[in-house]
């Protein structure tokens, strides 16, 4: 995609009205599960120097898009939408949102359908020529392609998931749960919840296919349920929060072969702590230093700190710190590594927090907005201008 056609396309999606953001503002992008109290997507602007979070603002009506992603040149926005059918047929949908460089808004540009119930997960490619995305029910995997108009095409690729784990709760079919992309973008990693394993697909961003990578994929201990996925910044390393187990798992990933090797796995929450009903783990990510994991626990609604080890990779317990309302699904480090955003789903809010870049630790900045059933963060830092 070509940045004249892409200048063109958001030249067109302004709407007006609304002043341009302060310069070096950062856009925070919220994924909601629509309802009483939320429309769609939202943003607010993040103030790097006092870690003020603004009033959030309804950026694009859409249905439960629970999760964004951003295109790697920052122009668009993909949201997975959380449904079950789609044009009356049996499957979710993503849509595909333009920017409004100055005021932050999303201008929508079709849908397509994600091949499967509930897409819950999905990301970019490096190459900027797909979204992949990860459908819960449907327990599949699908590549669409994006267009240069940046509208998004049917699904080039479909992986259809089979099985089941061992527990008969939640593990009686195949739950896709995410869907990553290592530092090459030519392998292709999709955690399934039902089937305790990482499954492992070539890709081809220029056809934008996917196959069965050798080995096909890393088992995860039977029951532990695998959510999502955060790699460490020198590729060398993948660390996975597992759902019903409440654990963190770390690999050793070899890129050149794909193969995963487990070096260690440990629990989410402090010792003789005892999993309820109500507990789970949902979110993981790496520090952008590449020191300290952070991985978020609901029930009893902590983010649980790792500092990482050097040479090896293994991690070491920190703290577990309150997130300040009910229910973290999800959180996102800013670039910037200073502030850690937490999204309570439960009790409708973003609460912002300081991170200690020396020792890994979550202190509350002193700002919380309220958005009805935050699902998702991402943000947006501002693009360079255009070159003449």
């Amino acid at each position: 995609m070509t940045r004249m056609l892409l200048t063109l396309f958001l030249a067109a999606a302004s709407e007006g009205g609304a002043p341009p953001p302060p310069a070096g503002d950062t856009l925070v992008y919220i994924g909601t599960y629509t309802g009483a109290k939320s429309r769609g997507i939202y943003v607010a602007r993040l103030d790097l120097a006092t870690g003020r979070l603004s009033p959030p603002e309804l950026a694009a009506e859409s249905e439960n898009p629970s999760f964004l992603a951003l295109h790697p040149d920052r122009a668009l926005l993909f949201a997975a939408n959380e449904i079950g059918t789609f044009d009356g047929q049996k499957g979710g949908s993503v849509s595909a949102f333009a920017i409004d460089d100055a005021t932050g808004r999303l201008r929508a540009l079709n849908r397509a359908s994600s091949r499967g119930a509930d897409p819950c997960h999905l990301v970019v490619d490096r190459s900027g020529r797909n979204v992949l995305v990860a459908n819960y029910s449907g327990g599949s995997v699908a590549s669409l392609p994006i267009g240069a108009d940046g509208q998004l095409r049917p699904a080039s690729a479909f992986v259809q998931h089979t099985g089941s784990g061992a527990n008969p709760d939640r593990q009686k079919a195949p739950h896709a749960h995410a869907v990553g992309l290592d530092g090459r973008n030519r392998l292709a990693l999709v955690a399934d919840l039902g089937l305790d394993k990482l499954l492992l697909y070539r890709f081809d961003p220029d056809r934008g296919t996917l196959a069965p990578s050798d080995p096909p994929f890393a088992s995860l201990k039977p029951g532990a349920g695998p959510r999502h996925f955060a790699f460490h910044p020198d590729g060398k390393r993948l660390y996975v929060v597992n759902e019903i187990d409440l654990t963190v798992t770390a690999f050793a990933f070899a890129a050149e072969t794909g193969t995963l090797t487990e070096q260690q796995t440990l629990s989410t929450q402090p010792a003789g702590f005892v999993i309820r009903p109500e507990d789970s783990t949902a979110e993981i990510a790496v520090h952008p230093g590449g020191r300290f994991l952070y991985a978020s626990n609901r029930g009893t609604d902590t983010i649980a700190v790792f500092s990482i080890e050097a040479a090896t990779g293994r991690l070491m317990p920190v703290a577990h710190v309150p997130t300040g309302g009910r229910t973290p699904r999800n959180f996102a480090i800013d670039p910037s590594g200073r502030y850690l955003l937490a999204a309570n789903q439960k009790s409708d809010s973003v609460v912002v927090f300081r991170i200690d870049r020396d020792k890994g630790g979550l202190t509350p900045a002193g700002s919380t907005i309220e958005v009805g059933a935050p699902v998702c963060l991402v943000f947006r830092t501002p693009r360079p201008p255009a070159k003449p």
